[in-house]
């Protein structure tokens, strides 16, 4: 009796994993933060409709990073010490600090939010000493104006978004971790006020001394706002939690200072890129066509919302009640558009004979 026949299985049809951009995260940073602000102003059958749907996103972007690293590895291993690229992985950080911010404040989770603060810490420890560790220590480096861009902020919005996580517990959880917890959140939030100065000292040196060409204005350059915004945020939420935090309370004033200061410094930054977006598309007509770092562009808008609506309840600031509305309404119709092109993006991929990307 002849053996069966294997039957050869062929192999799943993924286009474009191989080149899956580490910043894929940022569709749940934008979902997420979005649901937040809906879930702030009292838009609550959006805020819930995107809480769910960012578990969606969580997962498939997981799996998909999963089967990148199976089937993919150096191609993911090369992301890792790639200047441009790299930084993109903090996507990982902020939208698991988000989804857990998500869970305490809609799903009212605190252990499920806790998991999830956790698991950011550590994939923040992992990334940072490992992302630095490996760009100062390598041999071959590129010049400052190829390997550096907005996106490199996406360590500091990390770093935020678990000051902003920490600082939402701490106002759930008994003595005596609620100490603790404001302590480190007043910690990371420092540190994250910090990285931007580093940072932003270099990429604004990279603009005004070096040429720009419209597809070195990728969309990442939203992060310059978006780690601003996030930093008010976490700055907000240190100012409501002072009183159950006596340390904080002799910090009020250079607390409130510096997340006025961050306020101001994000809405600088708001006409600078609309005007550099016109300057991209309008004046030098560069295509716009989706790009997964779009989602880094949707984030900062929903986050410029949700840290304002923090900042005039945390300073009482009445005469900015518009502002989070406005910001709200343009975050989700640039949520609609990032999605529409994604979707459509994977449309014209799944075509018999189409090429991957």
């Amino acid at each position: 009796m002849p053996p069966p026949t294997k039957v050869e299985l062929p192999p799943v049809r993924l286009p474009g994993l191989a080149g899956l951009s580490p910043a894929y995260f940022a569709i749940v940073m934008s979902t997420g933060i979005i649901s937040i602000a809906a879930h702030r102003l009292g838009f609550e059958a959006l805020a819930r409709s995107l809480y769910m749907l960012n578990f969606v996103f969580y997962a498939v972007v997981w799996a998909l990073f999963g089967l990148r690293l199976l089937w993919h590895r150096q191609a993911m291993l090369d992301d890792v010490v790639d200047h441009l690229r790299a930084p993109g992985f903090f996507t990982s950080v902020a939208a698991t600090s988000v989804l857990g911010s998500q869970c305490l404040l809609l799903g009212n989770n605190l252990t499920l939010a806790l998991a999830l603060w956790w698991l950011a810490i550590a994939l923040w420890v992992i990334l940072t000493y490992t992302i630095f560790t490996i760009f100062t220590v390598k041999r071959s480096k590129p010049r400052l104006e190829k390997g550096i861009n907005g996106g490199w902020l996406l360590a500091v919005v990390a770093t935020q978004s678990i000051a902003v996580l920490a600082a939402l517990l701490a106002a759930r959880i008994g003595q005596p971790w609620k100490l603790e917890l404001n302590f480190f959140a007043l910690s990371m939030w420092l540190w994250g006020g910090m990285l931007y100065i580093w940072m932003m000292s270099l990429i604004f040196y990279r603009y005004t001394f070096f040429t720009f060409e419209p597809g070195d204005l990728s969309p990442p350059y939203w992060i310059n706002m978006g780690a601003m915004a996030i930093s008010t945020l976490a700055g907000s939420l240190l100012i409501v939690n002072v009183e159950h935090a006596p340390f904080l309370l002799s910090l009020q004033p250079f607390i409130k200072g510096f997340t006025v200061f961050y306020w101001a410094t994000g809405t600088w930054w708001i006409p600078m890129l609309l005007l550099l977006a016109v300057w991209r598309h309008i004046y030098r007509r560069f295509p716009l066509r989706y790009d997964p770092l779009y989602w880094g562009a949707v984030f900062p808008l929903g986050m410029y919302a949700a840290a304002t609506h923090a900042m005039l309840r945390a300073l009482e600031f009445d005469f900015l009640n518009w502002v989070p509305g406005v910001f709200l309404a343009l975050a989700m119709a640039a949520w609609l558009a990032t999605l529409a092109g994604m979707l459509h993006a994977i449309w014209k991929i799944q075509r018999p004979g189409a090429m991957a990307p």
